[in-house]
């Protein structure tokens, strides 16, 4: 067999990234689509009040709002995101993420 670059997920077929995670009442849900010393992807589905504390990463950080409503704090500045929406985090400078409402993103970290 060929070596899989992305994983949890089925190929060959037209899928709603919107669906492959579920809301989990009290939880933060997440599905790695991708990992290696380069690139990381990663779907979360945020239960409304869930977060992620500050933090910082190693390389730029890309969050695209499936679904749902989340502010973002990136540096000292807040961003309110909704469905649809993009949100790109520098390397190294500290980030952190909340739940305004249930929010489902796809994470993207490029090394």
């Amino acid at each position: 067999m060929e070596k899989q670059f992305i994983k949890n997920i089925e190929f060959g077929k037209a899928l709603e990234m919107v669906n492959l995670v579920d809301y989990q009442p009290g939880k933060v849900v997440s599905l790695t689509l991708s990992q290696n010393k380069t690139l990381s992807m990663t779907l979360f589905a945020f239960a409304k009040g869930e977060a992620i504390s500050s933090h910082s990463a190693p390389g730029d950080a890309m969050v695209y709002i499936l679904d749902g409503k989340a502010s973002i704090t990136v540096g000292s500045e807040e961003i309110t995101a909704t469905t649809g929406q993009v949100v790109v985090m520098p390397a190294e400078v500290p980030h952190a993420l909340d739940a305004v409402e249930n929010f489902k993103m796809l994470l993207v970290l490029v090394m």
